[in-house]
């Protein structure tokens, strides 16, 4: 199996678009950081593409960790302390633990230390 190539998180902040770096919400790392697993799950995906048991993982995988960013997007637009703001953070915890999940399904088809990696990038974004 290839190991690719892939950005630090610094490395990979500097590759986001000055409009979403303006926002307010960028302020916030846990969101950063999410925007920056979804990135690298996309390009996980290319390693499970060839297998076809990878490829019953990648709609999971994708969605779950898309889901983290943007259910934190939504919370963000509910306002900030509102009790729908706290619901909609809840479920975006709870896609961060699926996601997990689907990287330890998936840990027989991508390299151990990009497993390593996602494990301690999901574990920043949870705590």
């Amino acid at each position: 199996m290839v190991i690719r190539d892939e950005l630090s998180f610094e490395e990979w902040c500097h590759t986001v678009p000055k409009q979403l770096q303006s926002d307010p919400l960028w302020l916030s790392v846990y969101y950063q950081k999410s925007l920056y697993l979804y990135d690298l799950a996309w390009s996980d995906c290319e390693l499970l593409k060839p297998d076809f048991r990878g490829r019953e993982i990648i709609q999971q995988l994708i969605r779950s960790a898309g889901g983290i960013c943007a259910n934190l997007e939504e919370a963000y637009g509910r306002g900030i302390g509102s009790a729908d703001y706290i619901r909609v953070v809840r479920i975006a915890l709870g896609e961060a633990r699926e996601t997990q999940g689907w990287y330890f399904r998936s840990r027989r088809l991508i390299p151990e230390e990009s497993i390593s990696r996602r494990y301690d990038l999901i574990a920043e974004i949870i705590s």
